[in-house]
Order: structure tokens, then sequence, then C-alpha cells
């Protein structure tokens, strides 16, 4: 049987896997990552990549949705739970879009973007209050019901198989795997010892965290083996590993990863990440579907500074998971949410090439449309860019997306275009590791950095370049007004 004309597409997304982890974009990083460094000299390095927020929920709505979370429901922080799902019943998904195209669809590992809990005969549960909430405590997750159907999930936004857990799994209740719309076991006991950073909460029976990345790696070769059979039907794979995200500690790290980097247990957690993106790479070799697979390997959002041992104290080794770059995770600067992006496509994708092309994770939903000649209606992927020139090293002339919104843990605004980066309505972080922030405060002063001259964020032009700040906070306004960052109307 012939092969399919569309490409499969493979999507391996790390949690919190920073800028310098990567050996291919840190010479100097302490943590082995020759499958992802073999990704760079196969196909394309990009080096000015980011994810759409700089936390977790926000950045997997914008990837599937092509669509700025900011403009749902969530409007800082991310969901800690038991949330309703998130991304609208009736919003075009990639993975609708992909099935609509031909494509056979599977979620594997983490979801995160909020699933239709039940509540017990009896009990009276609010799902409908405002969001974001907090930590679950015992006396709610009591009177949910793991026997019920989750409604809402991967399986009614466009997948046709999922296989994962609700959100992080080694610290976020409920701790069990899910299959399709049901849990696989049914958490039934109260983990009430958890680890420094994860979460007590309700666990399926003989649940151990440090097996829950091996796991996702397993079902997703086992995926690919069996649309192995069908190499007529391309498929589309989003793969969401839970490593490197905390608790960053031994116990968690399966027995055969620890002691691979050095950098502590959080190193070996990338290590692991590596790791399974090896394993996707030798099951598309050994299944022959290598060649017509496009694979894209990112993170959601920057890195935490390293092994957390209290609040606001952490090991680093003296690795620097965020490269030169200004800040980690949650924040607003660039350590927060500029990404390793690697893409390989064989005969599409030059070989050992590098972009510096712009460009944002909610831009693969126009990419995969622009792949599969599917026309985006108007009201879908609002701020998606089709990336195609790029990945196929083709020149233009101009950039591909003319600017970038990006957003932090705490809600703040940045707006980048070309060399500029403005950030509005603080002075600081805008994220909860050290250094702090807090949320925007409107009117007040914020922060502007020319990035080829000063790509470390260090030299603060707000008072000095007005127009440019006029200019941006204008271009802000209308995309918040328009509901969008991109207009596909046809002629």
């Amino acid at each position: 049987m012939s092969a399919p004309q569309n490409p499969n597409i493979i999507f391996i997304m790390a949690d919190d896997m920073g800028y310098g982890d990567v050996g291919c974009y840190n010479p100097q990083s302490k943590i082995p990552t020759p499958n992802m460094d073999r990704l760079a000299h196969e196909g394309m390095r990009f080096t000015d990549a980011h994810s759409p927020s700089a936390v977790c929920t926000p950045t997997r709505y914008g990837v599937l949705t092509g669509r700025y979370c900011w403009r749902s429901a969530l409007k800082s922080s991310v969901l800690f739970g038991y949330e309703p799902p998130l991304i609208e019943p009736e919003r075009l998904t990639a993975a609708s879009m992909l099935k609509a195209a031909g494509y056979h669809t599977a979620c594997i590992g983490k979801w995160h973007l909020g699933l239709g809990y039940s509540a017990k005969a009896g009990e009276d549960i609010d799902f409908d209050r405002p969001l974001p909430w907090e930590n679950a405590e015992r006396e709610f997750e009591e009177k949910i019901d793991f026997s019920q159907p989750l409604k809402g999930g991967p399986t009614e936004l466009g997948f046709d198989y999922f296989y994962g857990t609700s959100g992080c799994p080694t610290c976020q209740p409920p701790y069990g795997f899910i299959e399709n719309d049901r849990f696989v076991i049914e958490p039934s006991v109260y983990h009430d010892d958890p680890v420094f950073t994860s979460r007590p909460g309700m666990m399926a029976p003989r649940w151990r965290h440090q097996n829950a990345d091996p796991e996702i790696a397993r079902k997703a070769v086992e995926y690919i083996e069996q649309r192995a059979q069908n190499p007529a039907e391309p498929f589309f794979l989003y793969l969401c590993s839970d490593a490197p995200h905390e608790p960053c500690e031994e116990s968690v790290v399966p027995e055969f990863a620890r002691n691979k980097s050095d950098a502590g247990p959080r190193g070996d957690l990338v290590w692991l990440f590596d790791w399974m993106v090896g394993q996707v790479i030798d099951a598309l070799e050994v299944s022959g579907l290598a060649d017509n697979t496009l694979l894209v390997v990112t993170s959601d959002n920057g890195a935490l500074p390293g092994d957390r041992t209290g609040p606001v104290s952490y090991n680093t080794y003296r690795h620097q998971s965020c490269g030169d770059l200004r800040g980690y995770k949650s924040h607003i600067w660039e350590g927060g949410h500029r990404e390793p992006l690697l893409a390989r496509w064989p005969e599409h994708i030059p070989a050992h090439s590098t972009s510096d092309e712009l460009v944002c994770l909610t831009d693969f939903m126009a990419t995969w449309a622009g792949i599969c000649d599917y026309e985006l209606p108007e009201d879908a992927a609002e701020d998606s860019f089709d990336l195609c020139p790029a990945l196929c090293g083709e020149r233009i002339g101009k950039p591909l997306r003319p600017d970038l919104v990006h957003h932090s843990g705490d809600g703040v605004f940045s707006l980048r275009q070309s060399e500029w980066k403005c950030i509005f309505e603080t002075t600081g972080s805008g994220g909860w590791p050290p250094p702090v922030g807090a949320v925007p405060v409107p009117r007040t002063p914020g922060q502007l950095y020319n990035l080829f001259d000063d790509p470390g964020e260090q030299h603060n032009l707000w008072d000095i370049r007005p127009r440019v700040v006029a200019e941006l906070t204008e271009i802000l306004g209308t995309y918040k007004k328009a509901g969008r960052s991109v207009s596909r109307k046809r002629s």
C-alpha cells in the first residue's frame, strides 16, 4: 500500500524544559540530550521560538486552538485538577481539523486542560465557579465519582484516542491514567504523604510517580506501531511528558534515568524526556515511517532554576536551565517563554539548518493546515501563522509573523515586534520564582528592551523611547479588542 500524501505529524512537548537544558542550544549544558541534538542535526533548530504563555495550561490551549489563552475563561495562572474543560466545545482544534483532513488523531500524556467530572449521588459541586480554582481539598475530592465518564476531554475535541492524565502526573491529583473518557483504574485511595512540591490527593491503587513517563512513552510507541499497519491513513500524535516538571527529586526519577546528568534529579528528568524522544525516533525507524513524518519537539514554557529545596531555594549544580536568558518559568522575561524548538521532516526541512524566524507555538495549527491544504475559517486559529516557508527554508523577504504577544503566570502582557519587546504595567517579573513578581497594575510604568542589542533584558528603555512604547501599546490594544492577531478574510 502506498504511503499517504500528507505526512504523519508528531508533536512532542516537554513540561518546564528550558532554553539552556538542551545541548544543541547550550554547549555547556550539564545534561546529555543526544536525541534532541540528533534532531537538530537532521532537521531545523529555531532560535527565536516562544510559548504563548510562561506557564502550562495556557500554552496547551494555544497549541491545540491556535489562539492565545488569555482570550478564554482563564486569564492567568493554570488549572489545578478538577476544573471544567477550558477548550470551548464548539471550537475547532488542531485535532478536529486534522481529523477532517483525513488523519487519525491521538493524545498521549499530560492533558491539563480541564475535564468534566461528576459528583457522587447526593453531593453538590459547583463546577461552574470562575477560574482559576485553588488546589482541591480532600473533602472536595471525596465527592467525585471517578467511575463516571469524563466529559469535554480529548475525545470530544477531535482526538480519536486518548491515554494520559488529567494534569501533572507527579504533582497534581487525581493520580491515575485515563483511557479515552474513563480512568483505567479508578482513584480510590488518598495520597496524604507527597514529596516536596507534589500535592496530596486521590490516587489509583499501586500508582507510582516514577512510572508515569515510561508508561506514556510505551503507549506512544505502541500507537506508532499500530498506525504503521495502516500507512495509507496519516496520523497526528500529540505527545506530552511530565518531565522535567516538579517534584524534581530522586524518588520520582525512574531508576534507569538516575544520575544520567550532572544537574541533579531535575537534570535526570530532562534526560528522561530526551530518552522519550529517542523512543519515538526508534519506533518511527523500525516502523518505516520516519521519512514521511514531521516530528516537532519543544517545551510548554521556560524552566525552573533547578531542584527546589524550599519555597525560594534551588540547587542549580552550576547548570543554566534557561541559558543566558533572564528569568524562569512563569516570568514575562525571555527565560519564561523562549523555547527549544526542533523540527525534522526528511526531504522537506533542510538538515542541520537554523531559523531565526520569530515563531510561537500557536503557529502550528495554521502550519498543519497549510501542509494539509485545509482552509481555516475566520473564527478559528485567531493567533496562528503558517510556518511552512520557514520549515522548508524558503526566503519570503518579510517576517512570517509581524509580532508576538507574551503572557506571564500572573497575567502580565508583553508585545514583541522585531528587536523591541515591551512589557506592560510592571517593572517586575510577573511570576512566582525569585525574583517574585505580581499582577499587573494599570497605568504604571513597564519595561522596554531592544533584544537585538540586549538579549539579557538588562537595560530598560521605557522612559527613553516613549514613541516605541506608544506604538506597541496601541498594537496590543488592537489585538485585544479585535479578538485576533491574524486575519484570514478571503478577497
